[in-house]
This record gives C-alpha cells, sequence and structure tokens, in this order.
C-alpha cells in the first residue's frame, strides 16, 4: 500500500475509536469507554512508532524543508505519549477520565490536520509511486515489531529508537498477553460460575418435579389429597 494512502487509514481507524468513545461517554457505559481507550492506547502507540522509526526519517531525507515540521511533530508524539501514559493509570469513575481524554483526541485530530495538510503532501512530491510504495511495505513491516503501549523515555528518531522500539515491543506483548490470559481467567469463572448456578436450578426443578410425582402417588393410593413434606 502507498505510504500516503496507509498513514491516512490508521487515522481514519483511530478517528472511529473517538467518535465510538464520544457516544459511549454521552450514554454512560463505561466499560465500553475502558475497551475503546485500550483500543486508542494501542493504536496510537503502534502509529507514532512506525513514524518516528520510518516516516519521518524519510521525509527528511526526501525534503530537507520539512525538518521544522517533522521536529515539532515528534513533540506532538511525546506529549501524545504522556496522556496515554495517564490514561492507562485511570478508570472511566476518576474525575478527570473524560477530560483527559477529550484533550488527546483535540491534540490527535489537530496533529492529524497538519500532517494530511502538509507532511503527506510533501511526501507525495517528494517520492514518486514506486518509492511511497515501498515506503508503505516498510510501515506495514514495522507495525508488526512496533510497541503497543506509549514510552514517553524512549527514544523518537534513529538509530536509538530502532533498538528501544524493539526492546519496548518485547516487553508489551509479554504485557499484553499476561492481560488476555487474565481476561480469559475471569471470562472462565464467570462461565463456570453460570454453570453452577445452571446446574443448582436443574436439580431444584428435578426435586420439585418428583415432589409432585410423589404427591400424585399418594393421591392415587388414598384417594385424597396428599399433605405437604413437614419441615
Amino acid at each position: 500500500m502507498d505510504a500516503v494512502q496507509l498513514v491516512k487509514q490508521d487515522h481514519r481507524t483511530v478517528e472511529q475509536l473517538f467518535k465510538q468513545f464520544e457516544r459511549a461517554e454521552k450514554a454512560e457505559r463505561t466499560a465500553e469507554m475502558r475497551r475503546v481507550v485500550e483500543k486508542v492506547v494501542k493504536e496510537l502507540s503502534v502509529h507514532a512508532a512506525i513514524e518516528e522509526q520510518v516516516l519521518y526519517p524519510a521525509l527528511r531525507r526526501g525534503d530537507a524543508s520539512t525538518e521544522d515540521e517533522v521536529l515539532e511533530a515528534l513533540e506532538e508524539h511525546h506529549l501524545v505519549k504522556l496522556t496515554l501514559l495517564e490514561l492507562e493509570k485511570m478508570s472511566p469513575e476518576d474525575e478527570r477520565y473524560c477530560a483527559k481524554m477529550t484533550v488527546l483526541m483535540e491534540s490527535v485530530r489537530h496533529h492529524v490536520e497538519e500532517e494530511e495538510s502538509e507532511l503527506l503532501p510533501r511526501l507525495a512530491k517528494a517520492f514518486p509511486p514506486r518509492d511511497r510504495k515501498e515506503l508503505g511495505a516498510l510501515l506495514e513491516q514495522a507495525k508488526k515489531a512496533a510497541p503497543t503501549h506509549p514510552h514517553s523515555g524512549a527514544p523518537d528518531s534513529p538509530p536509538g529508537n530502532l533498538l528501544a522500539g524493539a526492546l519496548s515491543a518485547l516487553l508489551d506483548k509479554g504485557r499484553d498477553a499476561l492481560r488476555e490470559a487474565a481476561d480469559r481467567g475471569r471470562k472462565m469463572a464467570r462461565s463456570r460460575s453460570r454453570e453452577v448456578k445452571g446446574r443448582a436450578r436443574k436439580a431444584m426443578a428435578s426435586g420439585r418435579s418428583a415432589m409432585e410425582k410423589g404427591r400424585a402417588m399418594v393421591r392415587e393410593v388414598t384417594g385424597g389429597e396428599a399433605s405437604p413434606p413437614q419441615a
């Protein structure tokens, strides 16, 4: 995929998550808000990493006049990562959770607008279609090894960010695996609890059915009403 198209596609994905969060916030669905924020953290962490490792260095090589804009974009990334770190430690019940998410969305939307109106057109001008496709392939490859959580203290330009990104990605994959295992454990526990409750209800129903059959047999033998069993 063309590098410009890939970056814009990532932008659209994040914007859809922002709109989903806004709907969940309006409806006060806190569990959904938490799930959306987790997805936002992952998407923005990966996106920032591949831009810092591949896109921005290519821009600086292909068009030296983008130097100031790239440095500004890196600073915006840094502020976004700090906000993501804070959001990861908060819960939707926290007083400033939604306010912090609103500030994040405003910041990212501003960053996207500048990137799509200034940097990406200059990327398209500096690189012919074939080179942009090769750059897109590099971005896709970088995604596979990108960190899935923010690391605001890590280097954000080559060569330091390449090594730091690889190490951070390994740590993040372990962290994500532990979280997924914990989530599966909770789901299994809830499922087991429902199963036990279901068996108890079936046993009670079976007991009531047996009791009714017993009463019917007594009535048939005695020709009268069966007295309920004494406790």
